[in-house]
């Protein structure tokens, strides 16, 4: 199933780069008409070429490549106004402002523009009927109802994953082969221990001259949702998954990307710094910068720095989940907190080595002592350093509960298993959107 998902968006994205190349073609051939040749599309074609690949990375920003926004027009039309924009903005700065090339292509690039946005609607929806409506992977679910609900309601959002739910069969049901066999499954997640049930067992056995797969509800349900379902693995599911040792050259050059990035981003963003703590002082006269207590890797308390948004010695009490409308927020750190300007101090804590710009958001001793009361193997998110920005944070809103608190970790797990530097650059480049929202970081 993984396998699948990944080809269907590596098909996605070189559909993408092939209408990006047959738009130039289009373009350069309606532009020049009469005096068109190879040699004037060619002429294009390596100035082009750098500015697609900006295009393509302000696409992946913009959310283009995440498969759920395919079948949402809503959120595909906003998402794609805005990915179109910001790269017309930017040819516009490499052709104009960069001494790269002779080009100055001012119809051409926004007729570019205008092609590659209409064949890109069209390859979109094309690509949503072909894997909602056609081509589609039969799956059943062999467990109780409650327990599969929510993996179900999952596949059930997510047609365009070519997924369509049949059946939730119950283990007891009296000829599961026949019903498989009569439903024309081609995928069947089980949901349940069938150690202790032989009769199941041999039923499904029978199956396989079927050509059914067989996937195991915690693979399914970390393929289908992108996290893991920490209350339906057990102690052999760590053993088999987190492979610390395995790590060392990956933690070597994951230490090395965040010295470089965030000393860069201390560097672009040093002449807010002034600004911000003028903006601070003159609210309340009181100091610019917040430390705060927080658990890093190997559960070793440091202190993390940010400008101060709230209202002077707000948290004199006893720690408390922050709130959509928190009354101890100042105007000046509402304005903050919804840009993500308040994090910058961060990177300090970056370049320290208290944590790494991609990892589990660090939570507050007080915090921390209770969710791992409650919530099963939470310790374990201590193995590695915590992020400026994390998966949990690009895949799910801010914690404000427990309840929250479990639906983050189960993404920091998925983190912690599937955790790379292609996937944390992925993160890096997601986090951008971030800035468009207004939950903080």
């Amino acid at each position: 199933m993984s396998r699948v998902l990944n080809l269907r968006k590596i098909l996605l994205f070189f559909g993408d780069v092939f209408l990006l190349y047959f738009s130039l073609f289009l373009t350069v051939f309606f532009g020049f008409l009469d005096e068109f040749d190879s040699v004037i599309f060619l002429d294009h074609l390596l100035p082009f070429s750098i500015l697609y690949s900006f295009w393509l990375i302000i696409f992946y920003i913009s959310g283009l490549y995440d498969l759920n926004i395919i079948r949402t027009k809503i959120n595909l039309y906003q998402r794609l106004s805005l990915g179109l924009f910001t790269g017309f903005i930017a040819g516009v700065i490499f052709f104009y402002l960069v001494p790269f090339s002779d080009l100055t292509p001012k119809t051409n690039l926004a007729l570019n523009v205008i092609i590659f946005g209409i064949l890109f609607w069209a390859w979109r929806k094309l690509f949503y009927f072909l894997f909602s409506a056609h081509l589609l992977n039969k799956v059943a679910i062999l467990g109780e109802k409650l327990k599969v609900q929510e993996i179900s309601q999952e596949i059930s959002r997510r047609p365009y994953l070519g997924y369509k739910l049949t059946s939730i069969i119950d283990r007891d049901e009296e000829n599961i082969e026949s019903k498989i066999q009569e439903l024309g499954i081609d995928t069947l997640i089980i949901a349940e221990d069938l150690k202790s049930n032989p009769k199941v067992l041999k039923s499904l056995y029978r199956c396989l001259s079927a050509r059914i797969n067989f996937m195991d509800f915690s693979k399914a349900y970390e393929l289908i949702c992108q996290k893991i379902p920490v209350n339906s693995i057990n102690i052999n599911w760590f053993l088999e998954n987190l492979k610390e040792g395995d790590k060392g050259l990956y933690d070597k050059l994951k230490k090395m990307i965040d010295l470089i990035l965030s000393v860069l981003i201390l560097i672009i963003t040093s002449p807010l710094f002034p600004l911000i703590a003028l903006s601070i002082k003159l609210e309340d006269r009181g100091p610019v910068f917040y430390k705060q207590e927080r658990i890093g890797k190997d559960r070793k308390p440091f202190l993390l720095f940010k400008f101060r948004s709230m209202k002077i010695d707000a948290e004199k009490e006893n720690a408390i989940w922050a709130e959509i409308e928190d009354p101890r927020v100042t105007k000046t750190g509402k304005f903050l907190r919804k840009t993500h300007l308040d994090e910058l101090p961060q990177m300090i804590n970056i370049i320290k080595g208290d944590i790494s710009l991609v990892g589990p958001r660090p939570e507050r001793p007080e915090f921390v002592q209770q969710l791992e009361k409650q919530i099963p193997h939470y310790h374990l998110r201590h193995l590695i350093k915590p992020g400026f920005s994390g998966w949990a944070q690009i895949k799910f809103r801010y914690g404000r509960s427990v309840m929250d608190s479990l639906e983050k970790f189960q993404y920091d797990l998925y983190y912690l298993k599937k955790r790379s530097i292609i996937l944390d650059l992925g993160i890096l480049l997601k986090t951008f959107q971030l800035f468009f929202k207004s939950d903080s970081i």
